[in-house]
């Protein structure tokens, strides 16, 4: 996938496309199939299929204040994308300026003239344009004038719940990691740099490790049943997100025990990557730290039985799986 981080990398005769605007924060099971179609339609018709999103995200710009923090941080949305099969992802910079461009502007200038567009695909509640004045209507209008076609899709639903950004962020800030995974279609991650203070440079040697600050979203505090992966390595493990309180000092963070640990080496910049898979308790502050380490037992016991517990499902639908082959050879 090639991005393109402005409109004047655009080459000059690129396109015709197919094209899909947003956010795509997340890059979720709604962005990912309405990308499905955009992918498969440009393949039909000779296109190129392409993304246009913004950076920063436009409320980071004109509302800091309520300025959502990220599911997914650009360089993550970036991986996420290309593994769509977009040929090409357009990161307008979002200024104040930029947001002065009105609806009419941007479907003539940058969509039609620019990327050359033969298809527009967007949700329903799509917006776009000087103070979100466009609308999925209007565009439709617009490429009826402009020689684009306009392609809406619903609000995709899994189990009852709508598939929207938003609905992800609140999700996990309430904690609720597993509800978040189906809408997310994969679970949800955060990537870092180990906290200092631990001796980089020599050998790690304690199964506990902390995260560097992390400025995007995370989970509520509480603990959780996670996987942790050290540079190239992966451990079972059990994740605290919150204040410590036991300790006194009130300190916010993002502490992992890892369940089947060996002395492994880390520096300063090796990436850290806890994928949560399930909550367990909320955070407790305990009357000593025995009662703190007779807990954190508990938590690793009911842990090791959750990953044996998911280890035999897994095992259990990947024989299915090759039976089913087999299966499919025999008549065949």
């Amino acid at each position: 996938m090639k991005i393109f981080r402005s409109l004047e990398e655009v080459p000059a005769d690129f396109g015709p496309a197919i094209v899909s605007v947003g956010n795509f924060d997340g890059v979720h099971c709604g962005h990912q199939h309405v990308l499905s179609e955009v992918v498969r339609r440009a393949r039909e018709t000779g296109s190129k299929a392409m993304a246009v999103t913004f950076e920063p995200h436009p409320l980071r710009i004109l509302r800091p204040d309520v300025a959502p923090r990220l599911i997914t941080p650009l360089a993550r949305k970036e991986a996420l994308l290309a593994q769509t099969g977009l040929d090409a992802l357009l990161e307008i910079p979002f200024t104040r300026d930029f947001s002065m461009t009105t609806a009419e502007d941007f479907a003539r200038n940058i969509l039609a003239a620019r990327l050359r567009a033969k298809e527009v695909h967007e949700g329903e509640n799509f917006h776009f344009g000087h103070k979100a004045h466009g609308t999925t209507q209007a565009l439709q209008g617009l490429g009826h004038e402009l020689g684009f076609v306009v392609k809406a899709y619903p609000v995709m639903m899994v189990r009852r719940i709508p598939v929207s950004s938003s609905q992800i962020r609140a999700l996990i800030t309430a904690g609720k990691v597993s509800t978040a995974r189906r809408l997310l279609g994969r679970v949800f991650s955060i990537t870092g740099a180990p906290g200092r203070g631990r001796g980089y440079g020599h050998r790690y040697t304690v199964p506990t490790i902390n995260l560097s600050r992390y400025d995007d979203l995370i989970p509520g505090d509480g603990v959780y049943f996670t996987r942790t992966r050290v540079d190239n390595e992966t451990f079972d493990s059990v994740t605290n997100v919150g204040l410590r309180p036991t300790f006194g000092d009130e300190s916010f963070a993002i502490e992992t025990h890892l369940l089947d640990f060996h002395p492994i080496d880390v520096t300063a910049q090796t990436e850290v990557e806890i994928s949560f898979l399930r909550w367990r308790r909320p955070e407790i502050k305990f009357p000593s730290i025995d009662a703190l380490k007779e807990q954190i037992g508990k938590d690793v016991r009911r842990a090791q039985r959750y990953f044996e517990l998911a280890e035999k499902a897994s095992s259990a639908t990947n024989s299915q799986k090759i039976n089913h082959k087999g299966h499919e050879g025999t008549r065949r």
